[in-house]
């Protein structure tokens, strides 16, 4: 496994998180929700995953009064299974904690396993399903919430 660095995304990584969106969701962001995402600092936090040079992963994240919502994660294509979405989840884990946030949500399509086993791991359980969340593809989203420990909980 390639050793990481994970750092905030800027307005430069526009072009592969664009990319990312378009090949790993059927109804992925625009840019233009994408740019308000990035520039919404004090409520949104997004990082990228740097191996080398390349960004190959993004997580975003939205604070709320109820803690933190995960609104978007994805992986270049070809780069899965290499432990980047861990890398950006252990490294979001471990500011949550500093940050004093007890509490993760999130919506996951129901035919997505290996998203849900990574979600599991961080000890997110489902606490609903929404009908036809996806619109463009009708399928339903699992709804899932996690305690923040005080200390990183995946291994």
């Amino acid at each position: 496994m390639s050793n990481f660095e994970v750092r905030r995304a800027e307005r430069r990584d526009l072009e592969i998180l664009m990319e990312i969106e378009r090949t790993q969701f059927p109804e992925p962001w625009t840019q233009g929700m994408m740019l308000d995402e990035l520039d919404r600092t004090d409520s949104r936090r997004y990082t990228v995953c740097i191996d080398g040079e390349q960004v190959v992963g993004y997580l975003g994240v939205m604070f709320t009064d109820e803690g933190m919502h995960i609104n978007t994660i994805g992986v270049v294509p070809g780069n899965e299974r290499r432990g980047i979405a861990k890398t950006l989840m252990d490294e979001c884990w471990a500011d949550l904690v500093v940050r004093g946030v007890t509490k993760a949500s999130l919506e996951v399509a129901v035919s997505n396993a290996p998203a849900i086993a990574l979600y599991y791991a961080y000890g997110f359980a489902p606490v609903g399903i929404r009908k036809n969340y996806y619109q463009a593809t009708g399928e339903d989203a699992l709804v899932l919430v996690a305690e923040i420990p005080s200390t990183m909980a995946a291994g």
